[in-house]
């Protein structure tokens, strides 16, 4: 039983550089706008305390983080070219064994993102209920 735990706090660990080498690989221009999208989207995804199946419900609220975040980040690492990917995922290796906190920056993507969808919505209903005015 200890081993599987200490297998599953690997994976996390991993995961948790690859997530964060994800935000430093779209910030760069050489990635191309779709796969900068797409790991924009896993990112956020990823840090938001907002998931599509809320984490209360017993199994099912961790098995979306379980099989999103991963699947999500390996379509995002085989759309980004793979030098921009190595270099980030360095970045993040070094970040992370500095003890650097990456918590801010993930958290102002997060905020940003979750404010343009927002804006995004209130648009949408607004343009709905114009056409329906008299």
């Amino acid at each position: 039983m200890h081993r599987i735990l200490t297998r599953w706090k690997q994976a996390a660990q991993k995961l948790k550089i690859q997530t964060y080498a994800l935000y430093l690989a779209y910030r760069d221009p050489r990635t191309p706008w779709y796969a900068g999208a797409w790991a924009a989207i896993v990112v956020a995804y990823a840090f938001s305390p907002i998931d599509l199946i809320p984490d209360f419900i017993p199994i099912l609220g961790y098995l979306d983080d379980l099989i999103l975040i991963p699947v999500g980040v390996a379509l995002a690492l085989k759309m980004i070219p793979p030098e921009v990917m190595e270099e980030a995922q360095e970045k993040a290796r070094q970040a992370e064994g500095a003890g650097r906190s990456v918590g801010w920056a993930a958290a102002a993507v997060i905020i940003i993102l979750w404010l343009l969808l927002a804006a995004g919505a209130i648009l949408l209903i607004l343009r709905f209920v114009a056409r329906f005015r008299l």
